[in-house]
Parts: C-alpha cells; sequence; structure tokens
C-alpha cells in the first residue's frame, strides 16, 4: 500500500495519459440512443469561456455541464474492463456485500473494520476505499479483482473525498469535528483543519474545483472551503430549526448547489459563489441521497423517511414525479448504473437493497444485505476522474 516515488510518477503519468484520451472521445456529440429517461438528449450549449480550474486539475469538458463526461456507459480506459458490480458497506455488520447487478443476487461477502459507511471510488478509479469509521481504517478493495486489500489506518473516516487535481483525499473526520487533507495515495495526512460546527459529512465542489461546500448534520450547518488553501472560508447555519443537511450536488451548469436535509425534510437550494442563505424544496420525510441522470437533466432524491424518491427537473426547477417502493422501505445513498437505467439505493433500517428503474420508477428488484446498509458504490461508472463519496464523477 506504499508505492515508491518511482511508481507514483509512472502511475501519475498513465493517468494523465487516460484523462488525455477519454477527453478526447467524451468531446465528441452522443448519439441519441445514449439519451435516458422520457426525453431526449441535452442540445448542445451555446459556447462559453474555458473555466480556469484548480491547478492540475483535468480541463472542464463542458462549462454548461460539469456532468459531460458521465454520458451512458462512457467509461475511462482505466474501467473499462472492471465487472459491474454494486458494493454495500453493511454499518452494522462490519462487511461488504458484493451484488452483481445483472442477477441481483449477492455474489460475495467482504469482512472489513468496525462500522463501514460508504465505498469511495479513489481519484484514479483504481481503487475502492471501505470507510471504516469506528474501525479508524480505509480498507481497499481491488475493482479489478473483488479482492480486498490490507487497510490502512485512518481516524475517524466517516467520508472520503478528494480535490479535484488527485492531489489529496480529505476525511470527513465527522466525530474529530475536522477536515483531514491526506496523500491521495499513501493516505499520509498533509493538514489537518479543525471545524467548529459538528458533524461534517459530504460534500461538492465548484466547476473549477476552488472550493467545495460541505455539510454538518449534528449542527445544521453549511461549511464553504478553499480547496487550494485548504481554509474554511464561509460559514452559515440552516434556517431551520433541528437541521440535518445530508447529501451534497452541484447543479449541472455549477451555479447552484443542492444540499438534501433529513429533518426539514427537503432540499436547500444554495449559490455557492454567494454563499447566501438558501431556500428549501420540500421533497419527502427524510431527505437523504441526491444523484444525477446520465442526460444531466434530472436529479433522484431519495426520502428516508417515507419510502420514496422525487425527481427534479434541472431546467423546469421542480419537481415532476415521486416513485413509492412497494411496501415502502428506507432509500438511502447508492448511485445510478453505468447505462443510466437503473437507481441502486441502500436501505438503510430494512438490510435490504433497491434496484429502481429510472425511466418508469418500477421497483425491479428488493436483494437482503447486511444490517444497516449505507453509503453504497455502484462500479464501474462513467467519468474521467472520481471526488469521492459514493461516486462523483467529473
Amino acid at each position: 500500500m506504499n508505492p515508491t516515488r518511482l511508481t507514483h510518477a509512472l502511475i501519475a503519468t498513465a493517468a494523465l495519459v487516460s484523462l488525455t484520451t477519454l477527453a478526447a472521445c467524451t468531446g465528441a456529440p452522443h448519439h441519441e440512443d445514449e439519451a435516458l429517461g422520457k426525453k431526449a438528449a441535452v442540445a448542445p450549449p451555446n459556447k462559453k469561456a474555458a473555466v480556469q480550474g484548480l491547478a492540475g486539475m483535468p480541463p472542464v469538458l463542458d462549462p454548461n455541464d460539469v456532468y459531460a463526461a458521465d454520458r451512458p456507459n462512457r467509461l475511462s480506459p482505466v474501467v473499462k474492463d472492471f465487472p459491474s458490480r454494486v458494493y454495500v458497506p453493511n454499518t452494522n455488520s462490519n462487511t461488504v456485500s458484493v451484488i452483481d447487478p445483472k442477477t441481483y443476487k449477492v455474489i460475495e461477502t467482504i469482512p472489513v473494520g468496525r462500522q463501514p459507511q460508504h465505498v469511495v471510488p479513489s481519484w484514479d478509479m483504481k481503487t475502492l476505499w471501505v470507510n471504516n469509521d469506528r474501525g479508524n481504517t480505509l480498507t481497499p478493495i481491488d475493482p479489478r479483482t473483488g479482492k480486498a486489500g490490507k487497510a490502512v489506518d485512518v481516524h475517524d473516516p466517516y467520508n472520503l473525498y478528494f480535490t479535484p487535481n488527485g492531489k489529496y483525499a480529505i476525511v470527513m473526520a465527522s466525530l474529530d469535528r475536522a477536515l483531514v487533507f491526506r496523500d491521495a495515495h499513501t493516505m499520509k495526512v498533509e493538514k489537518t483543519v479543525p471545524v467548529s460546527c459538528y458533524g461534517v459529512n459530504h460534500a461538492d465542489f465548484s466547476v473549477d474545483g476552488r472550493y467545495f461546500i460541505v455539510s454538518c448534520e449534528f449542527s445544521g450547518e453549511l461549511l464553504k472551503v478553499d480547496t487550494e488553501q485548504m481554509k474554511v472560508i464561509g460559514q452559515q447555519k440552516l434556517p431551520f430549526r433541528g437541521a440535518m443537511p445530508q447529501d451534497v450536488k452541484i447543479s449541472p451548469d455549477g451555479k447552484k448547489f443542492y444540499i438534501a436535509d433529513m429533518m426539514a425534510d427537503g432540499v436547500w437550494i444554495l449559490d455557492g459563489d454567494k454563499f447566501t442563505k438558501p431556500t428549501l424544496l420540500p421533497t419527502g420525510k427524510g431527505a437523504h441521497g441526491l444523484y444525477v441522470s446520465r442526460d444531466s437533466r434530472e436529479m433522484y432524491i431519495s426520502n428516508r423517511g417515507e419510502g420514496t424518491i422525487s425527481i427534479f427537473d434541472f431546467a423546469q426547477n421542480r419537481l415532476t414525479e415521486k416513485w413509492h417502493l412497494p411496501n415502502g422501505g428506507s432509500p438511502d445513498m447508492g448511485g445510478v448504473s453505468a447505462d443510466g437505467k437503473v437507481l441502486w439505493l441502500s436501505g438503510r433500517y430494512n438490510s435490504e437493497v433497491y434496484a429502481i428503474d429510472t425511466r418508469t420508477g418500477t421497483q425491479l428488484a428488493r436483494i437482503k444485505v447486511g444490517r444497516g446498509p449505507h453509503g453504497l458504490a455502484v462500479y464501474p461508472q462513467p467519468g474521467r476522474y472520481s471526488l469521492g463519496h459514493t461516486g462523483i464523477f467529473r
């Protein structure tokens, strides 16, 4: 788990070559049959000036759509030969259930550390990191073979993100009240940033990667953090008593951030650049996870407290549908399949995983797993690099 400097250099060079190659192929117009859901593909946007991104960050493919690299089945050369799997961390069983999405069957159960919370793809997409929060370790899984490696000591790794240039991993140390910047490969601590809020848990980055927004679930606050300076530059209390913010996602055009709130039963809409007071969009009881469709038109919002998924249309700036899981459930965290046809969500309090058709909202499968399934990762997914969590790709 500690490669030499020479190996690091070779890996970095290979990654840059892969990114350049993929950028060239993803820049081409996508075919109509790649569009998903009920609508046609996104029309070519008007030209905008190139984004001046964080130093070392891969170029932004489309300033109008941060998810332009995430079109259906557009897998990076790095991951194209990886078997398609769904990795489910079972927080109360200290295991990871591995599901074959073709058969909807659990094909393996991997023992890991204490209280695994999320399965996180590394920036270079070659490793899946299991966040063993109370075990104070990260367990690496090789997505090519499905085999787990030797755990790495990392304190309080509730969640894990990566800077857009691939330089640092950012550990969301929830109980430690800190953002810990570590070397993205060795996990050696580079800088610890104490925070005054409580329960840092989820985040997403601006289009240029120069800042990111963090939710603090136990104190109902948001942070704005300068990526390069590794410094908190903004902090605010959400205008709802008992607020408990969860997942964070940026809009395709980069103008807004969406923050799910499980106590406010909706999604906060925030101007990230100005970091002014956000507005609340009610979605359903226990709003929790946020996932963008492969055509960048819609966002799936899991309402854990009522067993539903709300559909938000970015262009219309409104909710358009609500899907109800048969016999209820507790849809939590997850991701979208590589082809964009299936939304996978963990059933946090039901020891199960849901597979949902993204075109109709129909439940395709309900799969029994371990106890307390949480931040599952669908892998591989389209994109050039990972920003972390259960799969935020650019």
